[in-house]
């Protein structure tokens, strides 16, 4: 079978990877396409070396800009792919734009879609990625769930033909790369951090980035959490320290380090004592170390992870962001594992396509 899978940024090609060495297992062509919707300084050649993360075999090199001039530049280079490759399907992941390109390309040359994280909702309709995921849900003849209230969410707008329950493909990524990190990442030594010591922070969604009040109150909260007595680490997004010099503010207390590596990331959320973050992907690599999250935003895709008590929504206010602090890493939490699966997620969905290419066939 030949397959085209579709990713735009650094995670979607984490989330890929252990999907694409199931294909590969199961003796499957994959043809990888990055759209260049992001470019990110940390995927050189060692970034795929370090992770054994298959290399994208074509680059649109699309590169940023407003929302429907990108998107439509994606569309037509991967329209123009997908009609010279002539694949038997086509993977789409998450929820960016060029997830809503890709599945676009592929409904209108009528080739077979499967969205892997499929049925997430945020339910705050001013998110682009909350569009970009609806009209991928409703397009794809294949949809495989993270989490039953993704299923949940389908079912609710009347889709249930081609859903599957599979687990998170980002739990597969995290069981297979942390004792790479473990055996390779020299994060700890070089910070001088110890186990649980410390509080690690990400900030760098544009809804905080953007609007001066809910950065400036963002980082008022962590100098207060920092001048508490926890030490405080900080990977700063580009965005995020170029916003900060713009409005000539200093932060005192937090040590702001250059971004890190994946490996090195999930180093240091393993050993965190606490993680506050605006992040999805960190908030489910918190819950998969059993280490309490704090979530600056309003709303989250992993409901799961608020009504279990393992995160909390502590938005952008700095009095909510340290209440919810010293609540979250003074209670005693038990997490309970599997709520993303075993794992197997990337096996399970190779599996699925198997049969259904097979049931295609004995249609014909």
């Amino acid at each position: 079978m030949n397959i085209v899978s579709i990713v735009g940024a650094r995670p979607q090609f984490i989330k890929a990877a252990p999907v694409s060495v199931a294909l590969k297992n199961a003796g499957h062509q994959e043809i990888l396409i990055h759209t260049g919707q992001h470019y990110d300084g940390n995927m050189s050649g060692i970034f795929f070396e370090e992770l054994n993360i298959k290399r994208p075999n074509m680059d649109l090199k699309v590169g940023s800009g407003p929302h429907g001039q990108q998107t439509a530049r994606m569309l037509m280079g991967v329209e123009k792919a997908l009609i010279e490759l002539k694949p038997d399907r086509v993977l789409v992941y998450g929820d960016t734009n060029s997830t809503l390109a890709g599945s676009l390309a592929a409904v209108k040359l009528h080739i077979p879609l499967a969205h892997i994280e499929a049925g997430l909702r945020s339910y705050n309709p001013r998110m682009p990625e909350e569009h970009n995921r609806k009209v991928s849900d409703h397009v794809s003849d294949l949809l495989f769930c993270p989490t039953r209230k993704a299923v949940q969410n389908l079912a609710t707008e009347g889709i249930a033909h081609g859903v599957h329950l599979v687990g998170d493909v980002m739990y597969d990524s995290v069981l297979q790369n942390t004792k790479r990190a473990e055996n390779r990442s020299r994060i700890m030594e070089k910070l001088n951090l110890k186990e649980k010591s410390y509080a690690l922070a990400t900030v760098h969604r544009a809804e905080n980035t953007e609007v001066q009040e809910r950065l400036v109150s963002i980082f008022q909260a962590l100098e207060q959490i920092a001048a508490g007595g926890i030490h405080m680490i900080i990977p700063l997004h580009p965005r995020t320290r170029n916003k900060l010099e713009t409005l000539g503010l200093s932060v005192s207390g937090p040590v702001l380090i250059e971004p890190v590596s994946y490996l090195d990331m999930l180093l240091l959320e393993k050993y965190a004592r606490i993680i506050l973050t605006d992040s999805g992907g960190i908030q489910k690599e918190a819950y998969f170390f059993s280490v309490p999250c704090v979530t600056l935003r309003e709303e989250t895709e992993w409901l799961e992870l608020i009504e279990k008590g393992y995160n909390v929504l502590a938005g952008s206010h700095s009095d909510n962001i340290y209440k919810s602090f010293h609540l979250m890493v003074e209670k005693s939490i038990t997490f309970q594992p599997d709520l993303y699966g075993s794992g197997q997620a990337a096996k399970k969905i190779v599996d699925i396509i198997e049969k259904d290419k097979a049931q295609r066939a004995a249609f014909k």
